[in-house]
């Protein structure tokens, strides 16, 4: 790593330590996520490069932030299903509302869309991001560096698991064994009550085929242990209530995610803007700092949307920088299994052969792999035609740190942040290569 690399690495960890300590926990259309938009665009500003915001609306329990709501509709079905049993007409109700949490979940929650946030709390959220044009102004392609500057809520169970920081297995045995625990619960009695909505109902409509099922043993046999299950089901699904915290000042301070990301994505922008013999032929950089992606994607989700069809979406890259911490464990992810959506195989490639220059080994085995569970903003770029993948540095595995307030820079080194800056600006030459060599029209070719 050169001193160039050191001199932006360590501004970038100085951007990370005033996020954390100076603004803090920054949920998805709070007063802090706003200030560090505005640190940000400032930032742009000292530089020369004018900030654009683009407001937009978000529901921050809507997706993630909202597993809670689970619990509580678990504990609830619980709590009726011994009502339930002495009134069969009950459990219609009952099942509407769990089919409607488990839709919910499942849309919203683990895929991401958007078609539930009506029906919850509106905040207001915002995307910022600055142009940095050749010093002749023309330019036939862009590269997005984008991070998010959110938080995710505490996860309680895994800040709780910070007494096992010596011991990680156990740590994460005994957050997932929680979170399996309650999850399994909630599932049972919502389709429990689901299940008994379409026997008793098929029996009132004279279907014989219920009257069978009710009159069986083993439906009996269920029954009677319905009359102790729940008391299980209601304890169970209280770990799931506790999944976060749901106050601002217990949210993740989000060193590593992700001010890392914000931070490189303007140092790199900024290295080009005080380096312009370095600034690729031809291109247009966009440091673009995205807002509400633990909200489930929907600062990216509304950027695309809002520039559809547009120029800044044309021949356009997208590298994404999502929490870049922990030196073992650099990373290039190309999809986000939960998602459904494979990331860009030349991107990807570009990652790969950087880390192998620059003797990069990670502990994982391999330099590409997809993101097991959520998503990350890569997927929406990916959705609007970007070639994008999303580059980290991250211990995969469940840790205290993750997602919680102890989410701190002084876990880490600016020596890894400053080697995040080397890669970034790695790949950007190799991506002017690649547009050198198809003309200028790489992307679309």
């Amino acid at each position: 790593m050169n001193e160039t690399s050191k001199k932006y690495g360590y501004e970038a960890y100085d951007i990370v330590k005033y996020a954390a300590h100076e603004i803090g926990g920054r949920l998805p259309g709070s007063d802090n996520e706003h200030r560090f938009h505005d640190y940000m665009a400032q930032k742009l500003e000292d530089i020369g490069i004018k900030p654009i915001k683009e407001e937009f609306t978000v529901a921050p329990r809507a997706s993630i932030g909202g597993i809670p709501y689970c619990g509580y509709v678990g504990i609830v079905m619980s709590a009726l299903t011994y009502v339930a049993l002495s009134i069969p007409s009950l459990w219609v109700g009952m099942a509407f509302f769990s089919f409607a949490t488990i839709a919910w979940f499942i849309l919203s929650v683990l895929m991401y869309k958007t078609w539930f946030d009506l029906f919850f709390h509106q905040e207001i959220s915002r995307n910022t991001y600055g142009e940095l044009l050749p010093e002749d102004g023309e330019y036939d392609y862009t590269i997005i560096l984008s991070a998010h500057t959110d938080t995710s809520w505490t996860w309680k169970h895994s800040l709780r698991a910070y007494r096992y920081r010596n011991n990680p297995m156990y740590g994460l045995l005994a957050t997932i064994g929680k979170v399996g625990f309650g999850a399994v619960c909630f599932f049972f009695i919502t389709l429990t009550s689901i299940f008994m909505a379409i026997v008793y109902g098929g029996d009132l409509f004279g279907a014989g085929w219920a009257d069978s099922v009710i009159h069986s043993a083993h439906f009996i046999r269920f029954t009677q242990s319905l009359y102790f299950l729940p008391a299980v089901t209601a304890l169970g699904c209280c770990f799931v209530v506790a999944w976060n915290d749901r106050h601002n000042r217990n949210a993740s301070r989000g060193a590593m995610d992700n001010a890392t990301g914000i931070a490189l994505s303007y140092e790199v922008t900024k290295y080009y803007k005080e380096h312009p013999e370095k600034m690729p032929k031809r291109c247009r950089i966009i440091d673009f700092n995205c807002g509400s992606e633990e909200a489930g994607l929907r600062g990216a989700i509304a950027f695309t949307r809002h520039h559809k069809g547009e120029d800044i979406l044309k021949n356009a890259w997208n590298i994404n920088i999502d929490s870049v911490a922990d030196k073992d464990y650099f990373e290039v992810i190309n999809g986000d299994a939960q998602q459904f959506c494979h990331f860009d195989k030349d991107l990807e490639k570009m990652f790969v052969d950087t880390f192998k220059e620059k003797g990069i080994v990670s502990k994982t085995k391999g330099y590409a792999m997809k993101n097991p569970v959520g998503g990350c903003d890569s997927t929406p770029m990916t959705h609007a035609g970007i070639k994008s993948v999303t580059f980290a540095a991250q211990n995969p595995t469940l840790t205290y740190y993750y997602h919680t307030w102890r989410d701190l820079p002084e876990r880490f080194s600016p020596d890894t942040v400053a080697q995040g800056f080397d890669v970034v600006i790695s790949v950007i030459d190799k991506i002017a290569a690649f547009q050198e060599q198809n003309g200028y029209n790489g992307v679309n070719n």
